[in-house]
């Protein structure tokens, strides 16, 4: 059964990129990287003609950590003090979209993305430096050493306890709302973008790959996991941030406390009641529900989240 039609929510054109632009709100689409970009004021940017030689003299490069459509992953060593780091190779013809940094300097708008919220907040995974080579862009990201994806986390143990659950959600939501408030929209929300350090049970927001600028009008391309993706993408064509975050971070919470996705067929989502194992408490039960209702809406703002009574641990009789 389908949703009664919805009316096409009010979309400002100069909200939206052109060209061929599948991420909304992003900046506007270059053909190619600038070359020569100089040193930038904190210094995470090396001088092109430099790059290749600075990374093989600073890091050690090892296994590959995985690799999607925007790039591959690698685990790596920094020589100067044994530090684990991430490096992610992204081809250049791959980089569609280029933006500014505060001083100026051209750069992958994933590290325009990261340079506005990765700076100081352990919640999301810090950019160390970025260099342009000729054939890529490499980023060089803190890596914990004892670490492993939430997916990977939750598959080991089947399922995640509420106690479990509920410090780990607490902190994806307080890095989800950093980055609204750093003017950032994620987009790729999953258990496979978020990083536990099993040494201190801190959860880390990773890959930017697919984020845009957020905007307070309705994005009208999608970019991110399909199976993520909230009903008024696939029904109507539209989403607004906020609320296709809520939706994809009710999945999230899910995917922890029952072991699944719940809706194991991507966009084949049921329009009945949400079926919930009884070990769980009515409390987590109503907050899955309530971020995974089908009219955006009728979902909580993420501010709303953070109040719930589930995770603030308060237990209703």
């Amino acid at each position: 059964m389908r949703a009664a039609p919805a009316p096409e929510p009010p979309v400002s054109p100069s909200k939206e990129a052109t060209s061929g632009d599948t991420r909304p709100g992003a900046v506007e689409e270059r053909p190619r990287a600038v070359s020569g970009a100089g040193p930038s004021a904190d210094s995470r940017v090396s001088p092109a003609g430099k790059a290749q030689q600075g990374l093989t003299e600073r890091y050690r490069v090892g296994s590959l950590l995985g690799h999607g459509g925007f790039g591959s992953v690698f685990a790596a060593t920094r020589l100067s003090d044994g530090a684990p780091v991430a490096i992610k190779r992204v081809p250049r013809n791959r980089i569609r979209h280029w933006g500014e940094l505060p001083n100026g300097t051209s750069a992958p708008l994933e590290v325009v993305l990261l340079d506005k919220v990765s700076t100081g907040f352990p919640g999301v995974v810090q950019l160390l430096e970025w260099l342009e080579l000729p054939n890529n862009v490499v980023l060089v990201m803190e890596r914990p050493e004892h670490s492993q994806d939430l997916l990977r986390f939750i598959r080991e143990r089947g399922f995640l306890s509420e106690e479990v659950a509920r410090e780990l959600f607490r902190q994806v939501l307080e890095a989800v709302r950093h980055c609204t408030s750093c003017g950032v929209l994620h987009r790729d929300l999953k258990p496979e973008n978020i990083l536990v350090d099993l040494a201190t049970g801190q959860a880390k927001l990773i890959d930017f790959g697919c984020g845009t600028h957020l905007q307070d009008t309705a994005y009208t391309r999608f970019a991110g996991t399909p199976s993520y993706s909230p009903p008024e993408w696939n029904h109507f064509g539209w989403y607004y941030g906020e609320a296709a975050t809520v939706w994809s971070l009710g999945i999230v919470l899910h995917q922890m406390v029952c072991g699944q996705h719940p809706f194991p067929k991507g966009r084949n989502i049921s329009w009945g009641q949400l079926s919930l194992p009884q070990r769980l408490s009515q409390d987590c039960k109503e907050l899955i529900r309530w971020c995974l209702s089908l009219h955006s809406l009728d979902r909580p703002s993420l501010e709303d989240l953070s109040c719930d009574p589930w995770l603030q641990d308060i237990h209703h009789p």
